[in-house]
C-alpha cells in the first residue's frame, strides 16, 4: 500500500506540474502580447499597424487555443479531487474559472464580437467627429445584441449585465457594486451642490502658465524617483492616453504632457506609478501563474487612486514636492504649498468630460455610464434613447447639460470595444483606495509627516504586505477583509471627501 500511495502522490504531483507548465506558457504568450501593445502605443512607426494587428491576433488566438484545449480541461479534471496546497488550489481556481467561461462561448461568436468591435472603433470615431450619434447607433445595437448572446452562453439564468461585469470584476458581485454606486450618487450630488453654492475662493490658477515638455518629463522622473519607482525594472515614456503595463520584472509607465497643464502631467504620472508599483510588488516566484498577477481591476485601480489622491493631492505632498517643482520651473516661486494643494483639488462646476473631471465629480460621470449600460444590456433602455437619457442624467446629477453628442454620449471609447461592465471598476477602485488608506493609517499611524518628508517606504511596505504580495491567492472580498477587517464599503471614501472638501470649500454641514 505504501508503494501505491507513493505512486499516487507522484502522479498527482506530475499532474500539477504539467498543469502549471501549461499555465506559464499561456501567461508568457499574454505577456509577449503586452509588450507588443506597449510598443504600438509608444514607439512603433505609424505604418507598422498592419503587421502588428496580425501579430497580436496570432498571439491572442494561440493563448485562447492553449487555454481551451482538451489537454487543459483534462488536467483541470485530474486535479479536481487532488489534495493541493492553498496556493496550488488558488491557481487551479483561477484557471478553472477562465477555462469554463471561454469554453462556454462558441468560437464563432467570439470571432464575431471581435470583428464587430474592430469595425466599431472607426465607426465610433467618425460619428464622434461628425457629432452624430445616429451614425454609431446601429453598430452599438449590434454590440449590445452580441454581448447579451455572449452572456447567455456563460449563464443563461443570470442577469446578463452581471455576467459582463464579472469579466472585469469576477469576485465582487454586482449587487455590491450597485449598492456602492447608488450610495455615491445619493451622497455626492448634495455635496457637489453645496460646493457650487460655496463662496470659497480657491487658488485655482496656481499652475497657470506654459511649461516646456522636456522640463515636464524631467519633473515626472523626479516624481517617480521620489515615490520610489524601481528604475531597474521600469521606464518612463509618453503615450496619447497614459497607461502602465508589464510584469513584476518589467513594469513600464507612460504619461503625457500639455504645455498649459503641468498639474495634469504630475497627477497622471502619480496615477500610473500606483499601477506600476502594484505590478512591481507582485511576488517574483509567482511569475507566470495567477499568484504573480494582480487581483483584477478594482484592486488595481485602488492602487493608482490611493497614490494619486490620498498621497499626490494631499497638503503634505505639496509641502514636500513643490520645492522640487520650483527647481524645474522657477515661475512657481511665488506659489505656496497651500495654493498648490487648492489647485490640485478644485471641483469643476461645468465639466462634461469624464477624463477631465476632478476627483469628486468623476464618480457621477461613472454612475451615469453604469446606469445607462446596465439598462441597455438588460433591455430596459433602447439604443436610440441613449443621448436623451445621458443628457438628462448629466443635468440631474451634475447640473450641466451636453449640447452635442461629441461632448456627451460619444466621448468614451469603451462601448465601441464592447466593454460593457468596465466602468464601475473605476469608482470601486477609489472607494477601496480610501478603505485601504484608512486601514494602513489605523495600523501604522498617520502618514502625513512621512509624506511631508518625502518618505513613502512605510506606506508602500504596508501595501506590499497586505495587497501586492498575495497576487490572486485570495478572491477579492477575502483580500479586502484580510487587509481592512471589513467588507468593501463606501464609508471611508465618503468620510474622506466630505472632510477634505468640506474644509476646502468652508462647508458648515460637512
Amino acid at each position: 500500500m505504501a508503494t501505491d500511495q507513493a505512486g499516487s502522490d507522484a502522479s498527482e504531483g506530475d499532474a500539477y506540474e504539467q498543469f502549471e507548465n501549461r499555465v506559464r506558457r499561456i501567461s508568457n504568450v499574454g505577456n509577449a502580447a503586452g509588450i507588443l501593445r506597449w510598443d504600438q502605443e509608444v514607439v512603433m512607426p505609424d505604418e507598422g499597424t498592419p503587421a502588428r494587428a496580425q501579430q497580436l491576433s496570432t498571439l491572442s488566438s494561440l493563448s485562447h487555443e492553449l487555454l481551451t484545449a482538451d489537454e487543459t480541461g483534462q488536467l483541470l479534471d485530474a486535479l479536481e479531487d487532488t489534495a493541493l496546497g492553498d496556493e496550488q488550489a488558488a491557481v487551479v481556481r483561477e484557471i478553472r474559472r477562465q477555462y469554463d467561461r471561454e469554453t462556454s462561448v462558441p468560437q464563432e461568436l467570439v470571432e464575431e464580437i471581435s470583428a464587430t468591435a474592430s469595425n466599431a472603433h472607426p465607426t465610433w470615431k467618425q460619428a464622434r467627429e461628425a457629432d452624430d450619434f445616429e451614425e454609431f447607433a446601429p453598430t452599438l445595437e449590434k454590440l449590445v445584441e452580441l454581448k447579451r448572446e455572449y452572456a447567455a452562453h456563460i449563464d443563461p439564468d443570470a442577469d446578463p449585465y452581471a455576467v459582463l461585469f464579472a469579466d472585469y470584476e469576477p469576485y465582487i458581485d454586482l449587487e455590491t457594486a450597485e449598492r456602492v454606486l447608488e450610495r455615491l450618487r445619493e451622497e455626492l450630488v448634495s455635496l457637489i451642490d453645496a460646493i457650487q453654492d460655496s463662496d470659497a475662493d480657491l487658488a485655482t490658477d496656481a499652475f497657470a502658465g506654459e511649461f516646456d515638455d522636456d522640463d515636464q518629463e524631467a519633473l515626472a522622473r523626479d516624481v517617480l524617483g521620489s515615490l520610489g519607482y524601481d528604475w531597474d525594472r521600469g521606464r518612463l515614456d509618453t503615450a496619447p492616453h497614459p497607461f502602465s503595463s508589464g510584469t513584476q520584472f518589467d513594469a513600464r509607465v507612460t504619461t503625457r504632457f500639455d504645455e498649459e497643464d503641468l498639474l495634469g502631467s504630475i497627477t497622471s504620472t502619480i496615477h500610473e506609478f500606483g499601477h506600476a508599483n502594484y505590478t512591481l510588488g507582485l511576488p517574483d516566484e509567482g511569475y507566470g501563474t495567477p499568484l504573480g498577477e494582480a487581483r483584477d481591476l478594482s484592486v488595481h485601480e485602488s492602487q493608482s487612486r490611493l497614490w494619486e489622491n490620498h498621497v499626490g493631492r494631499s497638503r503634505p505632498f505639496w509641502e514636500h514636492f513643490l520645492p522640487v517643482a520650483r527647481e524645474r520651473f522657477p515661475s512657481l516661486e511665488d506659489v505656496t504649498p497651500e495654493e498648490a494643494y487648492e489647485a490640485a483639488n478644485q471641483v469643476y462646476d461645468d465639466n462634461l468630460i469624464r477624463v477631465e473631471a476632478d476627483e469628486l465629480t468623476y464618480h457621477l460621470h461613472i454612475v451615469i455610464r453604469f446606469e445607462i449600460e446596465r439598462d441597455l444590456i438588460r433591455g430596459d433602455l433602447e439604443v436610440s434613447e441613449v443621448p436623451q437619457v445621458w443628457n438628462d442624467k448629466y443635468e440631474e446629477y451634475l447640473g450641466v447639460r451636453p449640447e452635442t453628442d461629441t461632448e456627451g454620449c460619444l466621448q468614451d471609447i469603451h462601448w465601441s470595444h464592447g466593454d460593457f461592465g468596465y466602468f464601475p471598476t473605476y469608482s470601486l477602485g477609489s472607494v477601496l483606495a480610501a478603505q485601504l488608506y484608512a486601514a494602513a493609517e489605523d495600523d501604522r499611524g498617520p502618514f502625513d509627516e512621512e509624506i511631508r518628508e518625502g518618505e513613502f517606504d512605510d506606506l508602500n511596505g504596508w501595501l506590499r504586505e497586505h495587497i501586492h504580495q498575495h497576487g490572486k491567492h485570495f478572491i477579492t472580498p477575502e483580500l479586502i477583509e484580510r487587509a481592512t477587517g471589513e467588507e468593501l464599503t463606501a464609508d471611508y471614501f465618503l468620510e474622506y471627501v466630505e472632510s477634505k472638501y468640506g474644509d476646502l470649500y468652508e462647508l458648515e454641514d460637512y
